[in-house]
């Protein structure tokens, strides 16, 4: 498939920034400052980069503005590179070769709807009463249940599974091996000490730009819904359990595991392999350090690292009194050894 290419002005108008040199400069890609080639886009946030950009052989430099002088040739300007370059990042990627149409050997039942420029993979399912958005991919091995919804303009890779009753928005993305829906994880104890299923009857609803990464689940809830709020981005290997709400724009690093009936505030971020107990609330804006254990409710705005988890400041005294232990305890020692001497002497004084 030919790379389709752009010029300077065009992409300038979407990302705000000026144009340094000739704007009619065209690029078709974007790559490092140490790979790209003739042709390509590349980017420099910092000063100290600087060497690697005047070696560099792209066509074109998208810099900070504090940096720009000290740099020749085609430049997009602007005051957020990396914001900058994510918003460009989309003119140069397609998704993955998918045909349009329905593949021959895919399953769909009579009575579920695909809209305008639905393209369907080898061997992806359609369950009955199924609705699947214009323009929307879902590739091959995909299991699609009854009474899905899945909105315009999705991206469904290959091998995952949404249940019964499960609702995504559009634009989501949902990579490889996740499964959406499957049975909270809910049971009681009787006198015996056997666990008796607690059957789950709610729903998983995920909103509009919303992305779950590979091999996650989002389970359904027991009543009413699991909710993956507007823009959450979750990657790869997170569990969220039943009943909870992960607020927008959020945003859970791998192995993140959120129990039971959390609700997680907006814009907040938990770093690789944080563990949240059931049944909190945590605030608008927080941020959680990696592999910190929460146990207790956040308010908004925090900071908060460890297990148990504690605002950033405590933490790092915390971790400062800890190094100092072994110098304490020999310390400890000495001033031990000192008075057992001490009581010596003053034992044959006494005598």
């Amino acid at each position: 498939m030919e790379n389709k290419s752009y010029s300077l002005n065009e992409l300038a108008a979407h990302t705000g920034a000026a144009v340094v040199g000739d704007g009619e400069t065209r690029v078709w890609g974007i790559s490092s400052l140490e790979d790209a080639v003739k042709g390509q886009l590349s980017f420099v946030a910092h000063g100290r980069h600087l060497a690697a950009a005047r070696k560099s052989k792209a066509s074109c430099l998208l810099v900070s503005s504090h940096i720009s002088k000290d740099l020749q040739g085609p430049q997009l300007v602007c005051d957020q590179v990396y914001l900058a370059v994510a918003r460009l990042s989309r003119f140069f990627k397609e998704p993955p070769r998918l045909a349009p149409g329905i593949h021959p050997s895919a399953l769909v039942d009579e009575s579920a709807q695909l809209q305008e420029g639905v393209r369907l993979g080898a061997l992806a399912q359609v369950g009955p009463h199924s609705r699947i958005g214009k323009n929307s991919r879902i590739y091959g091995g995909t299991y699609v249940g009854e009474h899905v919804h899945v909105g315009e303009d999705c991206l469904i890779y290959p091998n995952v599974t949404l249940m019964d009753h499960c609702f995504i928005g559009d634009r989501v993305i949902i990579h490889s091996g996740a499964v959406i829906g499957a049975d909270g994880f809910g049971f009681a104890q009787d006198d015996a000490g056997r666990h008796i299923r607690i059957e789950q009857f709610g729903t998983v609803h995920i909103d509009d730009d919303a992305e779950i990464g590979a091999n996650t689940t989002v389970d359904r809830a027991a009543f009413g819904r699991t909710w993956v709020q507007r823009g959450a981005k979750i990657d790869n290997l997170v569990m969220v359990a039943h009943n909870v709400t992960v607020g927008e724009d959020s945003i859970l690093v791998g192995q993140v595991g959120i129990s039971g009936s959390t609700t997680i505030g907006r814009h907040v971020v938990m770093a690789g392999q944080v563990g949240v107990a059931g049944h909190l609330t945590i605030g608008d804006r927080v941020r959680i350090g990696a592999r910190s254990g929460v146990a207790h409710s956040i308010k908004p705005g925090l900071d908060v690292l460890g297990l148990p988890a504690q605002p950033q400041k405590e933490w790092f005294e915390t971790m400062k009194h800890i190094r100092r232990l072994p110098r304490l305890r020999d310390e400890f020692k000495e001033l031990k050894a000192r008075i057992e001497e001490l009581e010596k002497s003053l034992d044959r004084e006494q005598r």
